[in-house]
């Protein structure tokens, strides 16, 4: 279970009729092969009004263009990291699944996101497009987790349980060769209120079916 004092940057809690989520698509782009396992964290103009500062992995929402169901989710995924961190995935089935997780229904701004792995393709370099992220960098999952602890790093709740998740993993091959035989279940916290404070839980956890 998570104390926080909000869900997350930026996001006003829903207190009328529920969101429908936006289907998106974000991408964990690993480097290190068998023998490490480094992921791609980008951080957002500390200027937007969604998430502001925030370190996170490459994605965003679906297009109209883009159509629907599992292919709509893969293009926005692939689109945005080219646009975000100029990474180029050559093609869809190079992503691997890895989550689906959909925001909180007691808040405003919702997603319905598919994580992807992608190996960082031979040669690319992330580069920043400096308007919507400003900055990028590599970090073992449990590197990233200890600069959260320090304050060096703005963390967002989903983030941070991927990378909890990914720590457990010694190599880029390693974590790839586990998801290829995961299966997807859709995860959907929750925010519960106590007087000003809210609490995020996961499913399974106390006062997560009340």
């Amino acid at each position: 279970m998570t104390s926080v004092d909000r869900p997350g940057p930026e996001q006003p809690l829903n207190f009328g009729q529920t969101t429908e989520p936006r289907p998106a698509g974000t991408v964990i782009v690993l480097r290190g092969g068998d023998a490490a396992l480094e992921v791609l964290l980008v951080r957002r103009n500390p200027n937007a009004r969604f998430m502001g500062g925030a370190w996170v992995f490459p994605g965003g929402a679906v297009d109209r263009a883009e159509g629907q169901g599992d292919h709509a989710h893969r293009a926005a995924a692939i689109r945005e990291l080219a646009e975000e961190a100029d990474i180029t995935i050559a093609e869809p089935d190079q992503l691997v699944p890895f989550s689906r997780w959909i925001t909180p229904a007691e808040v405003k701004i919702r997603f319905d996101t598919w994580f992807y792995l992608a190996r960082l393709p031979p040669g690319a370099h992330a580069s920043p497009d400096g308007s919507e992220v400003v900055d990028a960098r590599w970090y073992a999952p449990a590197a990233a987790l200890e600069a959260r602890a320090r304050g060096d790093l703005f963390l967002v709740f989903p983030t941070i349980k991927h990378l909890e998740q990914l720590s457990a993993f010694g190599s880029a091959e390693q974590l790839l060769t586990h998801a290829r035989g995961r299966q997807i279940h859709p995860v959907q916290p929750r925010v519960l209120l106590q007087g000003e404070t809210a609490r995020i839980v996961l499913p399974g956890e106390p006062g997560y079916a009340e």
